[in-house]
C-alpha cells in the first residue's frame, strides 16, 4: 500500500489501531473489569496507547466535522496523566479550590506516566514492583514546591529511607552481593563471577575470563595510588573543561591507554542511569558521580554539593547529601501517582493514609464520573489543543482527543499540556515556529524495565548474588527487587519465597551520537515483539543462574515487559550540546524556549527541565500552573 493511501485510510477510518483486539471484536471491557497493574506481557507504552499519536505524526488528520462535541467544559484540562500532569491538577485545585472542574486526559490504560507499578499474584499473595520510575533521589534537596507537595500527600521520606536500608540489609544478611556475567559472544565464554571487586580487585579479576592485560589495567584504575595525572600542568578547571568534551570510553582509551576489553567491561555500566554507554557520556559526568575509576591522580577539586547542579552535567551528576539514602517504595514512584490520584479523585482510591495506599485496589471505573469535580480519563489520546478563535482574545481552549476509535472535543478555560515535548508541536500547530522547533529538539531516551516472577530465589542464594551486571547481555543488568515494605505490604525476604527479578535493557548503538542512539533504540523497541523479549529473558536468566540450579521452564511464573521507547527526558550532554546548556540556570537552552506559555496554554513535564528526576516533573507542573491566566 502506498504511503498516501495508508494515511488516507487512517484519516477516514479514525484510527482503528487505537482499538484493542477486544474493542475491535465488540468485546470492550469496562474500566471496572480491567485492573491494569496486574496485566502482564507487554506493558509500559503498550499496544493501543501509541498508535494514534504515531498516525498524527505521519500526517493523519482529525477534522472538526468528524468530531463529537461532548458539551463538557472545565476550568482546566490537563493533557497527560503522568506525575507532572497529576501534579499540575493538584497545584491548580490548591489555587482555584476543590470545586474547580478539572479533566486529566491520558493515552494509556493506567495513570502515572512512567511511574507505573506491576503486580504479580502468586499463592494468594500479591507482590509489587516498579514498572518505571524507581525512587525519590535526594529528598532533602527537593525545592520548596516539590517538598510541599510530598508533605501534603503524606509522604514520609525518612520512613522510606529506613525501609530501603532495611531491605538492603536483608539481602546482605543472606550473603548476597554484586556479580558480573561474562557472555561467550563478548568475552569468549559464559561465566558468572560473584563478589564484584571483592575481596580485592586483583583477586576478583583473576576469576574472570578477561585477558591478563585487561585485568592489570582494571586493577590499576581502581588503585588510587597507581592513578597518574593524565593532564599535568593544567588547572582543575582546565582539566574539567577537557573532561567535559571527552567520553569516558575516550578517557580510558586515550588517557589511561587501557586494553580494549576494559572498555567492553565498563561499556554498559551507565545504561540504567543515562540510557547510553560510556562512549556517549562525558568523562566529567562520571568523575562527578564518584564511583567510576581512573581520576584519583588528577587533582580535581571536589564540587560542593550545593553547587553541583551548576557544574556541566550537573542534572545527572546530582548526588545525595553525604550518606543520604534514596526513598524507595515497594512499587517505586507509582506510590506518588496513587497518592495524587487519591487527592484528586478520592472515591477511586480507598483509604486515607500513606500506608494503606500501597495495598489499595484502585477503582478504575470511578476515575471519570460525571458528578465529580476532578476526572481522570484514560485510553484517551489527545490529537489537538488550540484556542477557540484568536489566541490573544479567546476565552476557551478546545481539546480534541480519540477514545475507543471516536474523535471527541472538550473545552476549558485553560490547558496544561503535560505530555512529551516532541508530541506537542503536532498537538498545537498554532504555537510560534521557534517554540515548535525548540520542543522538537529533545529525543527521549528509550529504556525497558522487565520484571520476572520466579518460583523462588534459591539460585541467587546458591550463587551469592543479588545483582548481576552483564556487559554484553541483552539486558545490561538484573537484580532481585529490593524487598522494601510499607504498611501491611510484606515483601519476600527468604530464598524459598516467590521473588521478582528486575532486568534493565537500554538498546544502544555505540559509536553514534547520543540522539541517534536514542532514535535507533526507539525503533528497536517498537519492532521487537513480546515473544522475542520472552526468549531473551529465558536465555539470559538460564545462562546466568544455571550454575545455581535455575531452570527457566520450571522457575519462571510470570513476565511483564515495561517498554518505554520514549523514556527518560533528554538531558544536555557536553559531547553533543553546547557546554553552557548543561548549566541548569542557562536561559538559552531549548527546554526554556519550549516551555514558554502561549496565552491559555502552558507546558509541564520533565522535558521542560531537561531532567529525568521526579522533582523536576513536579517543579515544572507548579510553574505551568502559575503561568495560567487568572
Amino acid at each position: 500500500m502506498e504511503r498516501r493511501d495508508f494515511l488516507n485510510g487512517i484519516a477516514l477510518a479514525v484510527p482503528a489501531a487505537a482499538l484493542s483486539p477486544r474493542e475491535i471484536l465488540g468485546l470492550a471491557a469496562s474500566d471496572d473489569e480491567v485492573y491494569p497493574p496486574a496485566l502482564t506481557g507487554m506493558r509500559g507504552s503498550h499496544d493501543g496507547s501509541w498508535e494514534v499519536a504515531h498516525a498524527l505524526r505521519e500526517g493523519a488528520r482529525f477534522p472538526a466535522g468528524a468530531s463529537s462535541d461532548t458539551g463538557e467544559r472545565y476550568d482546566l484540562v490537563v493533557v497527560g496523566g503522568g506525575l507532572s500532569g497529576l501534579a499540575a491538577a493538584w497545584f491548580f485545585r490548591e489555587k482555584a479550590g476543590a470545586d474547580a472542574r478539572v479533566l486529566v486526559l491520558d493515552n494509556h490504560d493506567d495513570f502515572g506516566g512512567h511511574a507505573k507499578r506491576n503486580e504479580f499474584r502468586v499463592g494468594g499473595r500479591t507482590l509489587l514492583v516498579n514498572g518505571g520510575v524507581l525512587e525519590i533521589e535526594s529528598a532533602s534537596r527537593y525545592e520548596a514546591e516539590a517538598a510541599r507537595l510530598l508533605r501534603a500527600l503524606g509522604v514520609d521520606a525518612e520512613r522510606g529511607k529506613k525501609s530501603s536500608i532495611e531491605a538492603n540489609a536483608a539481602l546482605e544478611a543472606r550473603g548476597l552481593g554484586a556479580g558480573v556475567f561474562f557472555d561467550k559472544e563478548t568475552f569468549g565464554e559464559d561465566r558468572l563471577v560473584a563478589g564484584r571487586g571483592q575481596p580485592t580487585w586483583p583477586e576478583f579479576l583473576a576469576r574472570t575470563p578477561l585477558a591478563e592485560p585487561a585485568r592489570r589495567d582494571i586493577a590499576r584504575l581502581y588503585d588510587a595510588k597507581a592513578n597518574p595525572d593524565y593532564m599535568p600542568g593544567l588547572s582543575s578547571a582546565e582539566k574539567k573543561a577537557r573532561l567535559a568534551r571527552m567520553s569516558y570510553a575516550g578517557f580510558l582509551t586515550d588517557m589511561a591507554r587501557v586494553h580494549p576489553e576494559v572498555v567492553k567491561f565498563f561499556q554498559a555500566e551507565t545504561h540504567d542511569i543515562f540510557a547510553v554507554g560510556i562512549d556517549a557520556i562525558p568523562a566529567l559526568y562520571l568523575w562527578q558521580m564518584g564511583y567510576y575509576p581512573g581520576f584519583a591522580g588528577m587533582g580535581l577539586e571536589t564540587t560542593p554539593p550545593e553547587t553541583l547542579r551548576r557544574e556541566p552535567g550537573g542534572q545527572h551528576g546530582r548526588q545525595p547529601q553525604a550518606g543520604e539514602q534514596p526513598v524507595h517504595f515497594p512499587d517505586g514512584n507509582a506510590t506518588l501517582a496513587r497518592l495524587l490520584v487519591r487527592s484528586l479523585v478520592p472515591e477511586a482510591v480507598p483509604g486515607g493514609t500513606f500506608d494503606d495506599v500501597i495495598t489499595a485496589r484502585v477503582a478504575y471505573g470511578r476515575l471519570d464520573r460525571e458528578d465529580a469535580p476532578c476526572r481522570l480519563r484514560l485510553r484517551s489520546t489527545v490529537v489537538r489543543v488550540g484556542h477557540a478563535g484568536d489566541p490573544a482574545s479567546a476565552r476557551e481552549v478546545e481539546v480534541t482527543y480519540v477514545k475507543g476509535g471516536k474523535v471527541r472535543v472538550v473545552r476549558a478555560s485553560r490547558c496544561v499540556v503535560a505530555c512529551w515535548n516532541t508530541v506537542i508541536p503536532y498537538l498545537c500547530p498554532e504555537l510560534p515556529e521557534a517554540q515548535r522547533k525548540a520542543l522538537a529538539y529533545a529525543v527521549k531516551a528509550p529504556i525497558v524495565y522487565t520484571n520476572v516472577l520466579l518460583r523462588n530465589a534459591e539460585a541467587f542464594d546458591r550463587l551469592k548474588v543479588a545483582s548481576v551486571g552483564a556487559p554484553g547481555g541483552y539486558h545490561s543488568t538484573l537484580f532481585l527487587a529490593e524487598p522494601s515494605e510499607a504498611g501491611e505490604y510484606k515483601a519476600p525476604r527468604t530464598p524459598a519465597e516467590p521473588a521478582i527479578v528486575q532486568m534493565v535493557r537500554t538498546p544502544c548503538r555505540p559509536g553514534l551520537p547520543k540522539k541517534d542512539q536514542h532514535r535507533a533504540g526507539r525503533e528497536d523497541l517498537l519492532t521487537t515483539p513480546f515473544a522475542v523479549f520472552e526468549q531473551k529473558v529465558r536465555d539470559q536468566l538460564g545462562r546466568t543462574l544455571g550454575g545455581g540450579g535455575f531452570d527457566a521452564g520450571r522457575d519462571i511464573l510470570g513476565l511483564t515487559v515495561n517498554r518505554w521507547p520514549h523514556g527518560y527526558a533528554y538531558t544536555y550532554n557536553t559531547l553533543f550540546d553546547p557546554v553552557e546548556w548543561a548549566l541548569q540556570a542557562n536561559d538559552d537552552r531549548p527546554c526554556v524556549m519550549a516551555r514558554q506559555p502561549f496565552f491559555r496554554i502552558t507546558i509541564a513535564n520533565s522535558d521542560a527541565a531537561a531532567s529525568p528526576h521526579t522533582d523536576a516533573a513536579i517543579r515544572e507542573a507548579a510553574r505551568a500552573v502559575r503561568e495560567l491566566p487568572a
